[in-house]
């Protein structure tokens, strides 16, 4: 799909001015760092162009003055949440999370556990990190939080938490997901700095909504949709737009929280340095935006993506509809429907026309490819297959892999392994091919067609088998479904 955003202006400007910020405080700058630091699927979707992993290449920028405290909720770790994309606790994630920036040269320096009230889970993980030589500290529940502010701006609210010991300028508060306590541990730090007569400041680097695109634009729209579990509604900042007259995007828990914020920073610096929440905000990533149309084309196809994951998930879980009906909503303000998406008409048409669940995929050059159930190929094998192929210039009625090589395939799956399914997937038709590429011209030209496979568009009539989205996932390839069971 065609480009729509500025990567390398995008990592010169977001690091610049976040020096800018941290010079504004003087000795140190927490940052809150919202969102994903690397693994961003959903800013590269919604913004062509923008690589998964350019706010961690954007840190590495500033990898001299930088350092990073890992942030996990007790209450995370006694109920072993996981995160949903890895199928990992947040926990494990923690640990994952340190080695990935540390191989690339980021300083972790410890990680606090937040709403600690003693709970032994709690315990046995800091001893755990501890034998691993990693600095914890402990951050305690705070009765009225975040309202409460005589007790919070208090000896016995953040002057309970542990002091986190840092060294550099900026510090980094990141964690593995939502409601971890980032927020609160930035502000107990600047109660203890002050404490300290150090010139401590607190910013938050947001990706999403971006502040300086409309409301209703389909990136922020987009990000409404991505965000529906969790009830987040962008709004328009209503003390941005008093204090300076002018119109920014924030989204409903920052404007909720900022009166209370404000009143903290007036208890710790005497006064706030911050009129809005938008003013706390670092980010720049809506003046990296070259082409409008082809963001505002990418983000409607995450709009519709999100649509049918909900009502996936809502199947598969049996959730109930609340995700499902917000962004049905979304949809209806941003005029869409899912005839929008042009890889789902066209797999639904297969499906009519050929009596079986089928998929399609719409390729760079937007052109469109189906395929559909056989004997031999599920659907999304079949796909990948007719796509190579057509990108390889390999004519369709070639079979790049023979049938005497799948029965054999086949009878080891139900036969030896008791499977019900005899069809191949995705893994099983791209290790097939692989090892025929050896001698097969034909093969090996498919192969390395693979690569142009990503930020394609899929959509498929029926739920993928796990292993499937897996292999579309790492093909990057944009992935829809019907909610419908394969029978």
């Amino acid at each position: 799909m065609k480009t729509g955003f500025d990567n390398e202006k995008y990592l010169k400007i977001q690091s610049e001015h976040i020096k800018q910020r941290i010079a504004q405080f003087g000795d140190k700058l927490y940052l809150e760092f919202g969102g994903k630091l690397f693994d961003d699927h959903h800013a590269s979707r919604v913004l062509p162009g923008f690589l998964p992993d350019s706010k961690l290449r954007m840190l590495m920028q500033l990898s001299d003055e930088a350092e990073i405290i890992m942030v996990i909720s007790a209450k995370d770790i006694e109920k072993n949440k996981m995160r949903g994309d890895l199928g990992i606790t947040y926990d494990e994630d923690v640990l994952r999370l340190k080695g990935e920036f540390e191989n690339v040269g980021l300083y972790v320096s410890s990680v606090v556990i937040t709403h600690y009230n003693g709970q032994s889970s709690a315990i046995a993980y800091r001893n755990r990190l501890e034998r691993l030589g990693i600095k914890v500290y402990y951050h305690y529940t705070i009765e009225g939080y975040p309202t409460n502010v005589a007790l919070i701006d208090s000896d016995e609210g953040f002057g309970k938490n542990d002091y986190v010991e840092t060294t550099r300028p900026l510090v980094i508060v990141t964690a593995p997901g939502p409601g971890s306590g980032k927020m609160a541990v930035c502000l107990s730090q600047l109660y203890h700095e002050n404490k300290r007569n150090v010139k401590a400041g607190y910013s938050k680097f947001e990706t999403f909504p971006v502040w300086n695109l409309p409301l209703k634009h389909p990136v922020n729209m987009a990000y409404e949709a991505a965000t529906a579990d969790l009830d987040d509604v962008n709004m328009i900042d209503p003390f941005h737009l008093e204090a300076y007259g002018k119109i920014a995007v924030n989204y409903n828990r920052d404007i909720e929280i900022f009166p209370v914020l404000n009143t903290l920073f007036e208890g710790i610096y005497g006064e706030s340095p911050y009129k809005s929440p938008t003013d706390m905000g670092v980010n720049m990533i809506g003046f990296c935006m070259e082409d409008e149309e082809s963001c505002c084309k990418a983000a409607n196809e995450e709009i519709i993506r999100r649509y049918y994951y909900a009502l996936c998930n809502m199947a598969e879980k049996g959730s109930d509809d609340h995700e499902v009906n917000k962004i049905a909503l979304i949809m209806k303000q941003a005029k869409l429907t899912t005839d929008d998406r042009k890889t789902t008409v066209a797999a639904q048409q297969k499906k009519s026309s050929s009596g079986v669940q089928a998929s399609a995929i719409e390729l760079q050059d937007g052109t469109i490819i189906t395929a559909r159930t056989s004997p031999l190929l599920g659907p999304s094998a079949a796909l990948i297959l007719n796509a190579t192929k057509h990108l390889a210039g390999i004519p369709h009625d070639v079979n790049l892999i023979p049938e005497e090589m799948i029965a054999p395939i086949q009878k080891t799956k139900v036969e030896y392994l008791h499977g019900h399914n005899p069809r191949l997937h995705t893994d099983e038709v791209l290790v097939a091919i692989s090892i025929l590429s050896n001698h097969d011209e034909n093969c090996r030209k498919a192969l390395q067609q693979l690569p142009k496979l990503r930020g394609c568009q899929v959509h498929s009539t029926a739920m993928l088998s796990e292993v499937d989205r897996k292999i579309f996932k790492k093909l990057g390839v944009g992935l829809t479904c019907d909610p419908v069971k394969k029978g």
